[in-house]
């Protein structure tokens, strides 16, 4: 039976535009219904917005395919896209390239032994469950497990006050530098995929070569960026129009995310250094005059496109997939390998009283990251053969919503548990120092 209440597709004497604003109105509302429901029991907004992307991509399931059209537009994929490059964006300016050099050896011991843990992990799942598939499959699948959400673990330590503890700033120095590490192995893998589907060959050369590059890019745009930014935008200053601030930092995000392409890296590598590179020292001349800050200005562009993209994601969830043999098993060895492979951080902490355990639970959410790394995989091919097929995207899909639904609870516990390790150790007095620098 098939049900379609909706138009699907626009008639020839309307304007095309018509359906489109349809469909966006139409996962707008759902995005933030699915948000303050999240909200509601104490998960992230983002958790939300992809699990009611998830029913609306499966009421065809009842008989109703009105939605349908969604996940095939290309317009609503281009907004979706350009929501991802916003989205990396704002996570970089949330961080500081002196924020990474202040985190210290332990927060990029933790990053590491975060990064290569997950990634043999997700590799190792691959080999063994999907046999069949090429080494490539396995390869992404590695990849997908690797960076950490620092949007949701930074979101979580706040809204449970412990923010300003020893084990937070080891957390969030180590999932800024996660991200670049896992956008450098994203940037390899990627790269060598569409070489291999162009007819290259694959060796250790042409991967070192791939690393290099991404390498090269990430670390020469941080360098530029840093000397010429801030008399760009000193310049711009002069400008006396309505949203220069804005339309200079979008710009830049979006200058670097072409340069990223240009050097067969994913766009996403140079929104997120761009992010990196802007400080508010940059652009202290127009706040100097009464204008906001770029994160507050770029914050309701990103409230418009990047819960599209969530909720694209999860329309794209197929869970007739799971009735498929396999994928449930995947989805769990994914999870399980994601959750593991993150508590290998712990032994990267090297200060005294920092609880490794909370550590270790603070690094396993995927959030975003995680979907934005299977969506490209996506669009990967060798030979005519995707490298991500809908039913392995499936079961990454469950595994980042598995591992952002534990990790508030998680934290809660842990972090709990080391307050009363430290009240215990240091006595009534230095406990309570402790808290009051904590709130």
């Amino acid at each position: 039976m098939c049900v379609a209440l909706l138009p699907a597709e626009a008639s020839a004497h309307s304007d095309p535009v018509a359906t489109i604003a349809l469909w966006l109105a139409l996962i707008l509302l759902a995005a933030k219904l699915g948000g303050d429901l999240a909200v509601r029991i104490g998960q992230p907004a983002v958790l939300g917005e992809l699990l009611v992307g998830v029913v609306l991509g499966n009421l065809a399931l009842t008989g109703f395919t009105a939605l349908e059209p969604i996940k095939r537009d290309p317009f609503v994929e281009m907004f979706a896209r350009v929501g991802v490059l916003i989205l990396l964006f704002e996570v970089g300016l949330e961080s500081t390239i002196g924020q990474m050099l202040r985190v210290g050896w332990s927060a990029l011991l933790v990053a590491g032994l975060g990064v290569v843990a997950p990634f043999a992990l997700g590799w190792g799942v691959g080999a063994w469950l999907l046999p069949e598939q090429s080494m490539f499959v396995h390869a992404f699948l590695g990849a997908t497990l690797t960076a950490t959400s620092v949007g949701i673990t930074a979101r979580v330590l706040k809204d449970l006050g412990h923010s300003q503890r020893d084990e937070a700033r080891v957390i969030l120095g180590a999932a800024v530098i996660d991200d670049v590490l896992g956008l450098l192995i994203l940037a390899v893998v990627t790269s060598v995929i569409v070489a291999a589907d162009l007819g290259g060959s694959v060796s250790l050369s042409g991967i070192a070569l791939q690393l290099g590059i991404a390498a090269g890019f990430l670390i020469g745009s941080l360098v530029l960026g840093v000397l010429l930014s801030k008399r760009l935008f000193a310049l711009a200053s002069r400008l006396r129009s309505r949203g220069v601030l804005v339309a200079c930092g979008l710009s830049f995000c979006f200058l670097l995310s072409w340069l990223a392409s240009v050097m067969g890296l994913a766009p996403i590598v140079g929104a997120f250094a761009a992010g990196l590179i802007l400080e508010d020292v940059h652009y202290r001349s127009f706040v100097a005059r009464g204008e906001q800050g770029l994160e507050h200005l770029i914050h309701p562009i990103s409230s418009f496109l990047v819960p599209i993209f969530f909720v694209l994601m999860g329309m794209r969830t197929d869970l007739t997939s799971f009735a498929q043999p396999g994928v449930l098993g995947l989805a769990t060895a994914l999870t399980i390998a994601a959750i593991i492979g993150k508590q290998a951080c712990a032994l990267g902490v090297l200060g005294r009283g920092v609880d490794r355990l909370t550590v270790g639970l603070g690094m396993i959410p995927r959030g975003e990251v995680g979907l934005i790394f299977a969506n490209i995989g996506l669009a990967l091919s060798v030979g005519g053969t995707r490298i991500i097929t809908s039913a392995t995207y499936s079961a990454v899909v469950v595994m980042v919503i598995v591992t952002t639904l534990v990790t508030p609870p998680a934290l809660k516990w842990s972090l709990a548990r080391a307050v009363r390790r430290s009240a215990l150790r240091d006595g009534p007095a230095g406990g309570a120092r402790r808290e009051s620098g904590s709130s």
